[in-house]
């Protein structure tokens, strides 16, 4: 075994006060406990965090134990109760804090201090906590008392806009970027950074993260494309989002779909030379095909035209393993029983290739 493996969590000893709820905040004190953290969830009597029962199977609520999604996001975390509303809960609340590294909460701005438990006043009982707040557009400025959630985040933040079908109609992702993104992962970055700045002999901090600042300051893309030709490309029109033949989804013959990123000259080239299309190799972007061009429109609906020929299954089997950047668009349960994060398919999977192996050999 190496030394790494044995090794302590990086956090060991770390202690995180979880006050937060839904997902953005829950997910950030996941991720602290995974890595060591040992994190107390402090929930309100009675019905505590609403994920307790949302999206709730009927098992589950049969059987009164939360939801999968509750269990998903605070798993690994020592769990308890708090009125807050009460004296004797903020007594007990501040007595936690003065011995906490780290204090995350998701309430609307303004509500800890109105209670009489806010930064300013758990740090003067502990100069070095750490005290992150997580907020739909941060703890001051024009929408500071504004409600929201993930889909407001992205409209406002330019992201939603750039997740468009081609006729240009949002979508609506299943995926909560702002939340995980602006909020969860943004959350344990700027946590780790003040971390290291008690470490080194610095007081404590208040970690403001507003999802929707976030969010926006990632939509990199678009404001590259904003700083070059004063607008965010069209569904279709860029790079990144269906412009080109190289970089581009394709349905296959059993209506599944292909992921093709060979946005790279030397993984196209592999790729048309694994269809048997030479002649393809360079027509591509960084040899001057136009993005967005017609040149691009036409060599995508050729593309599309081979792929759509043969089962996704097919596809995989010939491409994944030539190292062209092409892959296949898994379902979620397909993706839970993928090698890639299902350790059993893994050692399956390498079982049957030694076998293989053994055959050719022998």
């Amino acid at each position: 075994m190496s030394s790494a493996a044995l090794a302590p969590p990086a956090l060991q000893g770390l202690r995180v006060l979880d006050l937060t709820r839904l997902l953005p905040g829950p997910v950030a004190a996941l991720r602290l406990a995974e890595l060591g953290a040992d994190v107390l969830k402090i929930e309100a009597p009675g019905a505590g965090d609403p994920t307790r029962t949302m999206m709730q199977s009927s098992s589950d609520r049969v059987a009164g134990r939360p939801g999968a999604f509750y269990r998903l996001v605070n798993r690994g975390k020592r769990e308890t109760r708090l009125d807050l509303k009460s004296e004797a809960g903020r007594n007990v609340l501040r007595a936690l804090a003065a011995e906490a590294d780290v204090l995350i909460e998701s309430f609307r701005p303004g509500v800890m201090e109105r209670l009489g438990i806010g930064y300013a006043t758990l740090r003067a009982a502990n100069p070095r906590l750490v005290y992150c707040a997580i907020s739909g557009y941060g703890a001051s400025g024009p929408f500071v008392d504004h409600a929201g959630h993930d889909l407001n985040y992205i409209g406002y933040a330019g992201v939603l806009d750039q997740l468009a079908s081609r006729d240009g109609t949002p979508i609506l992702p299943n995926f909560q970027i702002a939340d995980l993104l602006g909020g969860a992962l943004s959350a344990v970055t700027q946590i780790l950074a003040a971390l290291w700045h008690v470490s080194r002999g610095g007081e404590g901090r208040f970690v403001d993260v507003s999802m929707t600042h976030v969010t926006y300051a990632h939509n990199v893309v678009a404001q590259v494309a904003l700083a070059n030709e004063g607008v965010a490309p069209a569904a279709g029109a860029g790079l990144l989002n269906g412009g080109v033949p190289c970089y581009n989804l394709y349905r296959t013959l059993d209506d599944r779909w292909l992921a093709v990123g060979a946005l790279e000259l030397k993984f196209w080239e592999t790729l048309c030379m694994a269809l048997d299309r030479p002649e393809w190799a360079t027509r591509h972007w960084s040899l001057g095909q136009a993005i967005g061009g017609p040149d691009a429109v036409a060599l995508t609906q050729e593309l599309a035209g081979v792929i759509v020929t043969r089962a996704l299954e097919d596809w995989v089997a010939l491409l994944e393993s030539l190292d062209c950047c092409v892959s296949p668009v898994l379902t979620p349960a397909e993706a839970a029983q993928h090698p890639l994060f299902n350790p059993q398919a893994y050692a399956a999977a390498s079982a049957s290739d030694a076998e293989d192996d053994d055959s050719v050999i022998g």
